[in-house]
């Protein structure tokens, strides 16, 4: 007895065909799995983040941020702390931030915090590694050192609405002799006029 194979024309598979078809159904169901898990990874970490942020987040009432607290206008600015520690303190609103103008040392250690009142908004220094994102109701911190001296742009980088491309801050980088000289009165720095 000899085994017939049906030809492509007859209306027959062949066993090729066959083949070809399971191992698609296969990676079919492969993906699809891959898939469904993604999906639930999100949707979990997406409630779970919603129930109980990270315990290094700070938050902040956003009807209050100029009333009371850290990010009233006076608290704004520059300062360097009696450790020696240089913090920036600003607050984003649509269109501007607040204050304008900002005064760091360069090759010292800066901390920045800041919120946002209304949206999300984001600032870049210039060409540098300092870049954040601002969400009403919670407080960003970070710390860089800036090396460059002279006069940068901080720029909003998230969309905030019809007046995004006008907000823009500068940041006013000191040598530090310079900067510490201006410092030692333990007033906030600022370099917009008064």
């Amino acid at each position: 007895m000899s085994a017939v194979t049906p030809s492509p024309g007859t209306g027959g598979h062949h066993h090729s065909e066959a083949v070809a078809v399971a191992a698609e159904r296969r990676w079919a169901i492969i993906v699809g799995v891959i898939i469904a898990l993604l999906v639930a990874m999100m949707v979990i970490t997406g409630l779970q983040w919603a129930a109980m942020p990270p315990s290094r987040v700070e938050t902040i009432d956003v009807k209050t941020v100029h009333i009371k607290g850290e990010f009233v206008e006076s608290n704004l600015g520059t300062t360097m702390g009696t450790d020696g520690k240089v913090t920036v303190r600003l607050v984003a609103q649509q269109y501007s931030f607040v204050p304008q103008c900002i005064v760091v040392p360069a090759e010292m250690p800066v901390t920045f915090r800041g919120t946002s009142t209304d949206a999300i908004h984001g600032f870049v220094i210039g060409t540098t590694n300092a870049n954040t994102m601002l969400i009403p109701g919670f407080v960003a911190t970070f710390t860089t050192t800036l090396h460059k001296t002279g006069e940068h742009l901080m720029p909003c980088h998230e969309y905030c609405g019809t007046g995004h491309e006008a907000m823009w801050g500068r940041v006013q980088v000191l040598p530090p002799e310079e900067f510490l000289a201006r410092a030692r009165g333990g007033e906030r720095l600022s370099c917009v006029p008064r």
